[in-house]
């Protein structure tokens, strides 16, 4: 039983911070987070952080499905936010039950790091 428990341990440590999303998902992935609100396939909401404050920061959404790519948000500039101590760059966005397709991942992505969490959307 222990065995088992590191190896799934493992096995979603190595799939490098992908969650399924058909409820609600929080995925953190270094210094990224990705927020996914909705039911099944549709999302009401999605946003995201990076920690620290920083100028210029901005983000995007992105979904992939069947390996390709498509640009759900343009670049929105990301709101500076302290929680006490923790300081961090904050970004959301409604999409109002917007349907995505069973298997899409959808990604957030900043302009000041190669991190990429992503919340896989499916039924």
């Amino acid at each position: 039983m222990k065995k088992m428990i590191c190896a799934a341990a493992a096995t979603a440590f190595l799939l490098g911070g992908a969650w399924p999303a058909h409820a609600d998902a929080t995925v953190k992935k270094g210094k990224v987070g990705l927020v996914v609100k909705g039911k099944r396939l549709s999302v009401k909401q999605a946003g995201g952080w990076m920690d620290g404050h920083g100028t210029g920061v901005k983000a995007r959404l992105y979904s992939v499905y069947k390996g390709v790519r498509t640009d759900i948000t343009r670049w929105k500039d990301a709101t500076p936010t302290s929680a006490g101590m923790t300081k961090f760059s904050n970004v959301n966005w409604k999409f109002e039950g917007r349907k995505f397709a069973n298997g899409t991942w959808l990604c957030i992505q900043f302009n000041k790091t190669d991190v990429t969490p992503c919340a896989k959307i499916h039924r």
